[in-house]
């Protein structure tokens, strides 16, 4: 067999590090600008599910398009790494620009309120737009990079490590918080400055990603257009396994989309700085442990979880099927999701002391640590089923079937706030009443005993809720599609041995035609 080509040590240490500029920038709006959105500048649930809604259904035809057109890019520096190049602060200045919005609780007339409603409507939907021409040639490259199967394992599980490296930006509530006593605590102004802050970091980091990397896997002559593309991803019955599984996992996002909302108000009423305590002469007094214990366990059990996930599960695949381990990871991690509700339930609705803290910091880890894996493992079957596609059809579609990825994300994150925006509404956790909330907890209001004429811990009932039955039934279900999963691994070891023949066959004859011109 001849030798693999693949990346050096700098261009998969640059690879990386765009990596985690780009999740940075993707969990400022994931999480920061969805709590921006909900608690700060308390747009009504039904109005931010409708935004989620609306961006998500133009994401559907945005996303292969998108894939279609890096496809057919054929420039000097490659087919992906002109748009790692040019976009990042493109996508830099659309997310600092979402965040510059008016507050929907202090407006005064109706026109005001359908302003600041469209505005963070068309800027949230541009960013989508704005991500996508980044974040599918992010994850296609990886693919290009090397002919190596174990070295692109390698890099895409050390992708989503920093990736989850990269969930350290969404302490963008948090410091915005502590911030806010720098503007008097006008919570808006301080959000603007930490997210105008983060972002910048983010985009320098991001661009590591164009400038480092190199493309080493010739793209196929023959491509396909808009139409045709759609027909592959489906026709190709691997990559349709994969993506039906990651839309019925979908609410498995609900976890990311809530938990900073559920433990900033359960555990701290609704302010980070609340762990500080001070006497009544205004004096320091100390921290609030059961504060620091709660949100503490919950941090680690779900940021460690998907990290130490990532780590493990590239090794896993040496041993295991992939199929299998993906399988596992879907029915397994269904439990730990299902027993956070249980729990709150035995406990009677208090869940801070540092015993249930404990136990819900372990299920948060262990059902992180299954979403993590599952993570890893969908983007090397992806990058499995571009071979599968070149072998078979003589055609490269990295970037049609990444967009898929990046597709899959994205519905799963609109149905997932279709899904909390919908029970927010039930329980009244909307608009005005969040601003009525916020105010209650800043005179001494318990979150978890709030009653705001809904009734007594109806608002974390439904949060509980929210990240723990509907992730455990996605999970559940997501598995139905891989169980006869089509692409075994053997399989793929074969293909993957023909294709790399096949190119050292093509350069030879390539080289061989030139020789022949020369003389």
């Amino acid at each position: 067999m001849g030798e693999k080509r693949t990346y050096t040590k700098k261009e998969l240490g640059g690879y990386l590090v765009g990596m985690f500029g780009q999740n940075m920038i993707y969990n400022i709006v994931s999480t920061g600008l969805y709590f921006y959105f909900q608690n700060v500048i308390c747009l009504p649930a039904m109005a931010l599910g409708w935004i989620m809604t609306i961006a998500r259904i133009w994401d559907a035809v945005n996303d292969p398009m998108m894939g279609t057109i890096v496809d057919k890019t054929r420039t000097k520096w490659g087919k992906c790494r002109p748009y790692l190049i040019f976009f990042p602060v493109i996508i830099g200045i659309v997310t600092i620009l979402a965040f510059l919005n008016g507050n929907y609780a202090e407006a005064t007339t109706q026109t005001q309120k359908v302003l600041i409603v469209a505005w963070a409507a068309i800027s949230y939907i541009a960013w989508g737009m704005c991500f996508t021409v980044c974040d599918i040639p992010l994850w296609g490259i990886t693919s290009l990079m090397t002919e190596d199967e174990n070295d692109r394992s390698k890099i895409l599980g050390l992708a989503r490590m920093a990736a989850g490296v990269a969930g350290v930006s969404v302490l963008i509530v948090q410091v915005a918080q502590a911030l806010s006593a720098a503007f008097d605590g006008d919570m808006q102004k301080a959000f603007i400055v930490t997210a105008i802050i983060f972002t910048v970091v983010a985009t320098v980091f991001f661009e590591f990603a164009g400038v480092c990397t190199r493309e080493r896997v010739e793209s196929s002559e023959k491509h396909y257009g808009f139409k045709e593309n759609f027909q592959i991803m489906f026709r190709n019955k691997p990559f349709r396994q994969i993506l039906i599984s990651g839309i019925l996992r979908s609410p498995i996002q609900l976890l990311m989309i809530c938990a900073m909302t559920l433990v900033t108000y359960y555990y701290a009423d609704g302010n980070i700085m609340n762990i500080l305590m001070y006497d009544e002469a205004g004096n320091f007094a100390g921290i609030n442990v059961r504060i620091l214990i709660g949100l503490g366990c919950i941090a680690i059990g779900l940021f460690v979880g998907q990290f130490v996930a990532m780590g493990v599960t590239p090794a896993l695949t040496r041993k295991f099927e992939k199929k299998t381990l993906y399988n596992f990871y879907s029915i397994a991690g269904a439990v730990p999701f299902a027993l956070i509700y249980v729990f709150y339930k035995v406990s009677g609705g208090d869940l801070t002391t540092t015993f249930w803290s404990i136990v819900i910091g372990v299920c948060m880890f262990l059902a992180s640590f299954s979403f993590g894996g599952i993570n890893v493992l969908q983007s090397v079957m992806i990058a499995d089923c571009v071979d599968y596609e070149e072998y078979t059809n003589g055609v490269r579609t990295d970037g049609v079937f990444f967009s898929g990825q990046s597709f899959i994300t994205k519905l799963s994150a609109g149905i997932a706030t279709i899904i909390s925006s919908a029970v927010y509404s039930i329980v009244g956790y909307s608009g005005a009443n969040v601003d009525t909330l916020n105010k209650a907890l800043a005179d001494g209001a318990s979150f978890i005993t709030y009653d705001g004429g809904t009734g007594a811990g109806k608002y974390a009932a439904a949060m509980f809720f929210l990240i723990s039955i509907p992730p455990a039934i996605g999970m559940l279900l997501s598995a139905i599609p891989t169980l006869k999963y089509a692409l075994t691994d053997k399989e793929h070891e074969r293909i993957l041995g023909e294709l790399v023949e096949m190119r050292k066959e093509k350069n030879t004859e390539i080289s061989a035609d030139a020789d022949a011109k020369a003389e």
